[in-house]
């Protein structure tokens, strides 16, 4: 497995998400999904509509059980998901147990390879050079989280790190870069 890079630049992400949107509502969700939440990919692919959409609208959170402690973890459901999400329900009549990224020869979820090739096709079109792949998502929002403010000891318990400094170099962060975190609490 090669080492990939988390997107940056928020113009980068838009422009993915545009990019995305020209080939499929599914696949758009698929990397909004993933950048808001920092589920792994195999989580990811197997989630159920009835996981996220309780029949009329999207839930507030996903619960997943964590493989590691066997707790579910809730991962809050942002309006950016909720948006794409209504979109990619509202398109086709759905059964709460089908796939959210519900393979379009078949009735289950797309392979990872599958996942791969949408993320990596579409940053190639937009012109990222860097490794990307689908482990990019997840590294996007701990990166992006941890200028928003979110402890780097939630992220590390995030990804199942041993220290702090593995969180850091997984997200490619810099200690020694001096860019502001910004915190909003937004009341």
């Amino acid at each position: 497995m090669q080492f990939v890079n988390p997107i940056r630049d928020l113009k980068t992400i838009q422009a993915m998400k545009e990019e995305l949107r020209k080939h499929s509502i599914r696949d758009l969700l698929l990397f909004v999904l993933g950048i808001n939440t920092g589920i792994s990919l195999l989580d990811l692919l197997n989630l159920q509509v009835q996981d996220v959409w309780d029949g009329q609208n999207a839930r507030p959170f996903l619960y997943i059980k964590d493989e590691k402690t066997g707790e579910d973890k809730a991962h809050f459901l942002n309006s950016k998901i909720d948006e794409i999400l209504t979109e990619h329900l509202s398109n086709i009549d759905w059964k709460p147990e089908d796939y959210l990224f519900k393979s379009k020869k078949d009735c289950r979820p797309i392979t990872r390879q599958q996942a791969y090739r949408i993320i990596n096709h579409s940053a190639r079109e937009i012109g990222i050079c860097e490794k990307i792949g689908t482990h990019t998502l997840r590294k996007t929002f701990g990166y992006h989280a941890y200028y928003r403010g979110v402890a780097i000891s939630i992220l590390r318990s995030i990804f199942h790190h041993h220290s702090t400094a593995e969180t850091l170099k997984y997200l490619g962060i810099d200690r020694a870069e001096k860019k502001p975190i910004q915190v909003d609490v937004n009341l």
